[in-house]
């Protein structure tokens, strides 16, 4: 018989992956696009922060660079850039669990925005660096302020529709295991 929580895990890891998986996919479609239209949130660091910030047993390590290394692949970036930047903001965020267990959520907010365009601005410096083209800092930077504004509807959908809530200090789970 399988443990429980063995299995929420793995639940949980595997809805993260499907999810993943079907938003790169909606990236991938020719829908709407048109030159000149804004470019919309990046939902997979959206749902990769509020996960780490809730439950991140669900996202190891591995699983993060399969997703996010087929992510650069299928959409044709540099491979691993914009991954190693994305993995090493959830590893702070990890790291960090403890501490941001009794921040109110505005100060949640404040480090994911905080993080997000740290992450914006080292992508562009290492695109800077190589000499490659790139967008607009206008256009990186609505993209980063759409995902900054999506945040907390990510965080809502996570709360209130899979009942994923940061545990409390001192929270124990069904075995008496501290969180």
């Amino acid at each position: 018989m399988i443990d429980p929580i063995t299995l929420t895990r793995w639940r949980g890891r595997l809805m993260f992956f499907a999810v993943a998986m079907a938003l790169i996919f909606m990236r991938l479609l020719p829908l709407g696009g048109e030159a000149g239209q804004l470019p919309g949130p990046d939902w997979l660091v959206c749902i990769i922060f509020a996960l780490m910030m809730r439950r991140p047993e669900f996202l190891p390590l591995w699983l993060l660079v399969v997703v996010l290394l087929l992510e650069d692949i299928f959409l044709m970036r540099p491979l691993g850039l914009w991954a190693a930047l994305v993995i090493l903001a959830a590893e702070v965020v990890r790291t960090r669990t403890i501490l941001m267990r009794e921040l109110s959520f505005l100060m949640e907010w404040a480090v994911i925005a905080a993080l997000m365009l740290g992450m914006m601005l080292a992508y562009r410096l290492a695109y800077a660096l190589a000499l490659m083209p790139q967008v607009s800092f206008g256009y990186a930077l609505v993209e980063v302020i759409w995902s900054i504004i999506a945040y907390p509807g990510v965080v809502m959908i996570s709360r209130y529709v899979l009942a994923l809530k940061k545990p409390a200090l001192g929270e124990v789970d069904d075995y008496g295991r501290r969180f």
